[in-house]
């Protein structure tokens, strides 16, 4: 059977949804949006099984503004995605990130900062001591100094985002298909034609978006577009404290560990070491990172998690952008309709408002009218024009 839209978009998470959500407001826009999902439960998305949190402190400028419109954009989701009377709730939680630096890297901090100042976000630089004073519970011995924000930052139910945007474009059009991609069609010339799903059904398209996770590098190099993007596990482990800690933000330690509040319990994780591809099908967690590295750093960063329970864990993966780290937007070099959104290394969910919306901007108007997300395009690599990121979590 052979079906026909104006849009295909595989991959029905954050990013894909999003960039639905934007394609049906987009003025001039009224073609059908067909969106391809495989698990419809979101059980292993990216989405769903990340720490969901949003910052502003990143140390490059393309970053800090996707973000800074992602925020305003949570901050007005019961607006933007209500559907009647039915108003989203993500429960967001402006409390902050808290990056800690040695003297070894107090250095590149206080660069951040500042770049960050220029590009007006609300972040403060301060020494050890005053850590100390603002945070009591946090040991500072050994930390030259900390950058904090008192807005902007901070986390929010992924969950609950995801089906505002999901609800929010069906209620514009747009038609969820539960599927498989198995494959992008094009001509020889390379235009897009559509794309064959697993039940051997075709849906007829010029226009294709792939926004599959861990399965977008294998898609696109089928047709002969290799992504530097492969899938990097990351576990979350959610643990009990006796005792609390007032005005806990997100902390990230300069070990790379971070923690924070959840409720009355607190979430952490660590980058394991090595960083190695993983199977796009291994979620098996890794206790023994929690009990040789993360918990030592956990007591020493905080005293009072010397004596801490492990509660619930649980594994995702990064679609990992293997160069520089940041997302691969746009279109493709050699695939007329074909439109990449991979590689996110760990923030497309707080950056997903800005995507969608310049992918939609892209499709519609064939150019970005509000942020240009053009640093970001596929052929950086090639070009050697590289987005490098130092805050990567």
């Amino acid at each position: 059977m052979t079906d026909r839209a104006d849009v295909v978009i595989l991959g029905g998470g954050i990013i894909g949804s999003a960039t639905a959500y934007f394609l049906s407001i987009a003025p001039g826009f009224t073609g059908k949006i067909i969106v391809v999902e495989q698990d419809p439960t979101y059980s292993k998305a990216a989405t769903t099984l990340s720490a969901a949190s949003i910052r502003q402190q990143f140390s490059t400028h393309i970053n800090i503004a996707m973000s800074r419109f992602g925020i305003d954009f949570l901050r007005n989701v019961s607006d933007h995605l209500s559907v009647a009377d039915n108003k989203p709730d993500i429960a967001l939680r402006e409390h902050g990130y808290l990056y800690l630096a040695t003297d070894q890297g107090a250095a590149a901090l206080t660069d951040n900062v500042a770049l960050q100042k220029e590009n007006d976000v609300d972040v403060a630089l301060y020494n050890s001591s005053a850590l100390k004073q603002r945070f009591p519970w946090l040991n500072t011995s050994d930390i030259a100094c900390g950058a904090t924000t008192a807005h902007s930052e901070g986390w929010f139910d992924a969950y609950s985002l995801l089906q505002a945007f999901k609800q929010k474009a069906r209620s514009l059009g747009v038609v969820y298909k539960t599927a498989q991609a198995t494959a992008i069609t094009s001509m020889s010339n390379g235009t897009i034609t559509g794309v064959t799903l697993d039940s051997g059904d075709h849906i007829s398209s010029d226009i294709v978006v792939v926004s599959a996770g861990t399965s977008t590098p294998s898609l696109t190099k089928a047709i002969g577009l290799d992504l530097p993007v492969e899938p990097r596990k990351r576990c979350v482990f959610v643990f009990q404290c006796k005792d609390t800690l007032t005005n806990c933000p997100l902390v990230i330690d300069p070990a790379g560990l971070y923690f924070r509040p959840e409720g009355d319990r607190f979430i952490c994780g660590l980058p394991p070491d090595p960083d190695l591809k993983t199977d796009v099908d291994d979620f098996t967690v890794d206790y023994s990172l929690f009990e040789d590295h993360i918990w030592p750093l956990l007591a020493h960063r905080v005293p009072q998690f010397e004596s801490i329970k492990l509660s619930n864990a649980w594994a995702g993966h990064y679609d990992y952008n293997v160069i520089d780290q940041n997302a691969i937007i746009g279109p493709s070099p050699n695939h007329q309709g074909l439109y990449i959104a991979s590689g996110f290394s760990g923030h497309g969910l707080q950056q997903s408002p800005a995507i969608g919306r310049g992918l939609a901007e892209l499709i519609v108007n064939g150019r970005y009218k509000t942020l240009d997300l053009s640093p970001l395009r596929p052929t950086r690599f090639d070009e050697g024009d590289l987005v490098l990121e130092r805050n990567i979590i």
